[in-house]
């Protein structure tokens, strides 16, 4: 349970009541199946304490010029590093249900040694890690191989992404877990667990 409660639906503004609707046909839609415990939009509710932020983050979000595949693998990667629990197990239900596989899912912690990944995904994946540690450690070397894989708009795209995920400490901070998107299905385990452990398979 989340440390504040979020603003239920009959008390929140009429464009509050919007962004719930959608956020929750956008869940289903992505992830394909109901959350197991509460909402299953538990970040959105807290955030609607301060609306004008929550609209912001909406539009945040709306850039697409890398693929789908590659903007769900840096977002899981990266909310893995943070260690919350409600994005691993959203960002693993999403990744599924867009066509991964357990092997890809449970491959993640190790992508270097796994041939389940391209070079530009795994370089992908090298830069959100680089991006994600304090303090950022993104090499000149490391800069030079992503451009090899990535124009200019998909590089600010994806590092303007990882600002965006850098956001999960949100969730952490205020206690937000697990929402059962992946429960009794293969689950990312995140690097730093928040509060509590998660194992690699959910249920």
């Amino acid at each position: 349970m989340a440390r504040i409660q979020g603003v239920p639906r009959d008390q929140a503004g009429p464009m509050t009541r919007l962004v719930y609707f959608f956020m929750r046909k956008g869940m289903k839609k992505m992830t394909g199946r109901e959350p197991a415990q509460g909402s299953g939009i538990e970040p959105v509710e807290v955030w609607a304490h301060q609306p004008k932020l929550m609209s912001g983050m909406g539009k945040f979000q709306k850039a697409h010029t890398v693929d789908e595949r590659l903007k769900y693998l840096v977002e899981l990667k990266g909310a893995q590093m943070i260690g919350c629990e409600f994005c691993v197990d959203l960002g693993s239900q999403i990744c599924r249900n867009s066509g991964f596989s357990d092997a890809e899912l449970l491959a993640m912690p190790r992508y270097r040694q796994s041939d389940l990944f391209t070079e530009r995904e795994k370089t992908a994946l090298d830069y959100t890690a680089a991006v994600m540690r304090t303090p950022v450690e993104v090499t000149d070397e490391l800069f030079a191989r992503m451009k090899e894989h990535f124009s200019d708009e998909q590089m600010v795209e994806i590092t303007a992404l990882l600002t965006v995920v850098n956001l999960d400490r949100f969730n952490a901070a205020f206690g937000i877990g697990s929402a059962g998107f992946s429960e009794g299905m293969v689950c990312v385990p995140p690097d730093r667990p928040a509060s509590a452990a998660v194992t690699g398979s959910i249920g």
